[in-house]
């Protein structure tokens, strides 16, 4: 049980680090991120109203697991490339990286199955509502062991 609180925490603050980079790199797309979204377009599932869902176990298992996926995809690419972003000289410079990772980190979203608007909803909602946050916080426990 402590090693599941422990992921939990640890995934809240890489879903924080991560919507922060997000944000200083779009904010409107952060922002856009309470705007409802189908969650699987394909079959034309109701979307998920808002960071207030009401029934978060609702969201399809696969929608979950993709943005599992999609999400430690995204953390390995801010890590490996955290040091170019802080090594960047001029703010041009600085720039350019966040815009290359922000590209990167969209290709791998989209990739995995999850449009942008997706991913940043279910990774506020990740952030807001703890028991969604754990059902987090168990797939990425199962994903990396």
């Amino acid at each position: 049980m402590l090693l599941l609180l422990r992921c939990a925490r640890h995934l809240l603050l890489c879903s924080l680090t991560i919507l922060i980079v997000c944000f200083v790199a779009y904010p409107s797309a952060v922002l856009a991120a309470d705007a409802p979204i189908p969650l699987d377009s394909a079959t034309a599932a109701p979307a998920l109203p808002s960071r207030s869902v009401a029934d978060p176990s609702s969201i399809p298992s696969e929608k979950v697991s993709e943005f599992v996926h999609a999400c430690l995809q995204v953390v390995a690419l801010i890590e490996r490339r955290e040091g170019e972003l802080q090594g960047a000289e001029t703010e041009t410079e600085s720039l350019r990286v966040e815009q290359e990772i922000e590209a990167e980190a969209l290709a791998i979203i989209e990739k995995g199955g999850l449009t942008r608007q997706e991913y940043l909803q279910l990774l506020g909602l990740a952030n807001t509502d703890p028991e969604f946050g754990e059902r987090i916080a168990v797939q990425l426990q199962e994903a990396t062991s």
